[in-house]
C-alpha cells in the first residue's frame, strides 16, 4: 500500500462510467479547517517555480505547466472542462460550432471586467487570440492549441459574439479554449506592455481571474490580492473568500516539504514521490496523474547513431525500465508503455508489455547494425567509431530524474552503448535544441487532448525534437485534428502509438503525477484535470 492516499485521474472515457474520478489507494487524513474560515486570511502555497523568472509568466508564449499553473489565478477561458471532458460555460454563456466544423461562435457574458477596469468582450478575445498567432509573438504551444496554420482569423460580430474561424475542421478547439493558454489578458496590457508580460509583475499581468497579481519578486515569490469584484467563477462562484495567495517559488523539494510541514506554507506542490512519502500524517496528499504524454527521451533521427531504427529499438530493449521506475519513485508512478499516458484519450493499452527490458535482444539487434567490434572500454564500434549518444538535459534536473538517468546510462553500457548526458542551462540548452545538435534529449508534456502528438510528431511540429519527417503520420495527425467522431479519433491515435511503438521516435519512461500536501487549515480546494490546485471554492481558517 502507498505511503500517502493516491489520486490517479480516469481516462475521460471512462470517467462517465465511474462512481468517482479520483481513487484514494488508501484512507488519508480529511482536509478542513480548524476553525472558521478567515476572510482575511492569506493562504501559503510553496511550488518549484524554478524557471518562471527566465521569461515564463506568461502561458500565451511559454510551453512550462508551471507557467500556466500560477496564472490560472489571473487568466479565465472561454468554456471550463468538467472531470466528465464535457464543458461548461465560462467566460462565454454559450457557443455553436458550424456544421462543417470551420467556426466556433460564442456568446460572451456581458458583466465581466478586466483587473484595469477595462471590459471584457469580443474584441478582447479577438486582440488575444492574433497576438497568439502573430509571428512576432513567438508562441509555440498556445499557437498550436489555436490551430496553428489551421487559425483563419477572430471576428468581432457584436459587442458580445464573436467567431473564431478555422481553414479546415478543428476538433480540439474546445479543449484548447478551456486552457489557461488561451485565457485573456487585458488589451490594454496588451498594448502597453505586451513585451513585459513573460517577464511578468503587477500592472502586466492583468486579466479577469479571481485574484491580481500584486507583487512579484522573481524567484522568490508572486502575490496575488482577491479580486472583490469577481463574479464569474466556472460555476458560478464569486470573489474567493480568502484574500490573499502568496505563492512561494522553493526549488528544493526538500524545503517546500518542509514548511508545510511546519505550518509555514499552508500546501506544498510539485513534490517528488520520496518525499511526499516522507510526510507527517496530519497532512493530505494528492497525487494527480498527469494526461498527456508520459515522461520520454526523444532520439534524433536525423543527427547521429539513431538515423538506424535497428540501434533505437536495441536502445529501448537495453533499459530496465520497470526496475528503475519502481526503485526510484517508489512505486508512486506507473512505467509508461505508450507515447499517451493512460489517462489520455485514445491510450492503447495494447502496448502495455510490448517491449519489456531484454539485452539478448538489444544485443542482437546492435549485431544486426553492424556494431559488433568493441573497444577497450567495452564500447562497440563500427567504422572505426564508437557507439555513443549524447544526452541534453534542461536545468535544474530533479535528483529523481537524475538517478533515474543514471540507471539508463548503466544499462546500455552493458550492452556496449556509450550515453553521455550534459546538464544545460536555459541559453545553452536552447543553442542545441534549435539546430538539434544533440541525440537525445527528455521531458514530460501534460494535455487532455491526444492532439498534442501533433506538436512531438509532425514534420513542422514545434516538439519534433526527433526530427521525425514522416508523410503518413502527418496524413494520421491531420485526420485527427478534423475528425470529431470520439471511435475514429481514438482509431487515428491508435495507429500512431503503434507506429511509434515500432518506429521508436520517443521512448516512454513512466507517467508523471502533480503531488501536492495540503495542511488542516485549506478547505474545499479542488483540482483541475492536469492536477493544478483550484482555489474558487477554497476557504482558509486560522
Amino acid at each position: 500500500m502507498p505511503a500517502f492516499p493516491v489520486r490517479r485521474l480516469l481516462p475521460l472515457a471512462a470517467i462517465a462510467a465511474a462512481s468517482a474520478l479520483l481513487l484514494s489507494a488508501c484512507a488519508g487524513p480529511a482536509t478542513g479547517g480548524s476553525g472558521e474560515a478567515d476572510p482575511d486570511a492569506e493562504l501559503v502555497w510553496a511550488i518549484e517555480g524554478a524557471n518562471l523568472s527566465a521569461g515564463h509568466m506568461d502561458p500565451q508564449i511559454s510551453q512550462l505547466d508551471v507557467s500556466a499553473m500560477v496564472q490560472r489565478q489571473v487568466l479565465d477561458s472561454l468554456v471550463f472542462q468538467e472531470k466528465d471532458g464535457t464543458f461548461s460555460p465560462w467566460l462565454a454563456e454559450d457557443w455553436t460550432v458550424s456544421e462543417d466544423g470551420t467556426t466556433y461562435t460564442f456568446e460572451l457574458r456581458d458583466d465581466v471586467v478586466f483587473h484595469d477596469g477595462e471590459p471584457f468582450d469580443a474584441a478582447a478575445v479577438k486582440a488575444n487570440f492574433d497576438r497568439i498567432i502573430a509571428p512576432q509573438t513567438a508562441s509555440a504551444q498556445a499557437a498550436s492549441m489555436l490551430g496553428g496554420e489551421l487559425y483563419e482569423s477572430t471576428e468581432v460580430l457584436g459587442e458580445h459574439t464573436v467567431a473564431v474561424h478555422f481553414r479546415s475542421p478543428y476538433a480540439p478547439f474546445l479543449q484548447a479554449a478551456s486552457t489557461a493558454q488561451l485565457g485573456f489578458w487585458s488589451p490594454k496590457a496588451i498594448e502597453e506592455s505586451g513585451d513585459e508580460l513573460k517577464a511578468g509583475g503587477p500592472g502586466v499581468n492583468v486579466g479577469t481571474g479571481p485574484f491580481e497579481l500584486t507583487e512579484y519578486t522573481p524567484k522568490q515569490e508572486i502575490v496575488y490580492a482577491r479580486n472583490e469584484d469577481y463574479a464569474w467563477g466556472p460555476h458560478g462562484e464569486k470573489a474567493p473568500e480568502f484574500a490573499t495567495l502568496r505563492v512561494q517559488l522553493l526549488p528544493e523539494a526538500s524545503v517546500r516539504a518542509g514548511v508545510v510541514e511546519s505550518g509555514e506554507a499552508d500546501m506544498a506542490s510539485q513534490l517528488p514521490p520520496n518525499v511526499a512519502a516522507g510526510l507527517d500524517e496530519s497532512l493530505t496528499v494528492e497525487s494527480i496523474e498527469y494526461p498527456g504524454m508520459p515522461y520520454s527521451l526523444f532520439l534524433n533521427e536525423a543527427y547521429g547513431v539513431f538515423a538506424d531504427q535497428k540501434v533505437r529499438q536495441a536502445f529501448s530493449r537495453a533499459m530496465d525500465v520497470d526496475a528503475a521506475v519502481e526503485e526510484i519513485f517508489h512505486g508512486q508512478f506507473p512505467r509508461a508503455w505508450s507515447i499517451l499516458s493512460s489517462s489520455t484519450p485514445g491510450y492503447d493499452a495494447g502496448l502495455e508489455k510490448s517491449w519489456p527490458f531484454d539485452q539478448d535482444e538489444a544485443n542482437r539487434l546492435l549485431d544486426e547494425a553492424g556494431w559488433t567490434e568493441r573497444d577497450a572500454d567495452g564500447i562497440r564500434m563500427k567504422d572505426g567509431k564508437r557507439l555513443s549518444a549524447r544526452w541534453i538535459a534542461w536545468t535544474p534536473i530533479p535528483d529523481d530524474r537524475a538517478a533515474l538517468a543514471n540507471a539508463i546510462q548503466s544499462d546500455l553500457a552493458q550492452v556496449g552503448f556509450e550515453i553521455k548526458r550534459e546538464a544545460l542551462e536555459p541559453g545553452a540548452y536552447n543553442e542545441q535544441y534549435g539546430p538539434k545538435t544533440f541525440d537525445i534529449t527528455d521531458w514530460g508534456f501534460s494535455g487532455v487532448d491526444p492532439d498534442l502528438l501533433r506538436s512531438h510528431l509532425g514534420t513542422d511540429g514545434f516538439q519534433n525534437a526527433s526530427q521525425v519527417a514522416n508523410a503518413e503520420v502527418d496524413a494520421l495527425l491531420e485526420e485527427g485534428l478534423s475528425t470529431t467522431d470520439v471511435d475514429a479519433r481514438n482509431a487515428v491515435y491508435t495507429e500512431l502509438q503503434q507506429w511509434n511503438a515500432e518506429h521508436v521516435a520517443i521512448v516512454p519512461l513512466y507517467t508523471p503525477s502533480l503531488i501536492t500536501a495540503v495542511n488542516d487549515s485549506v478547505d474545499g480546494l479542488e483540482y483541475d484535470l492536469y492536477g493544478r490546485p483550484l482555489f474558487y471554492a477554497a476557504t482558509v481558517s486560522r
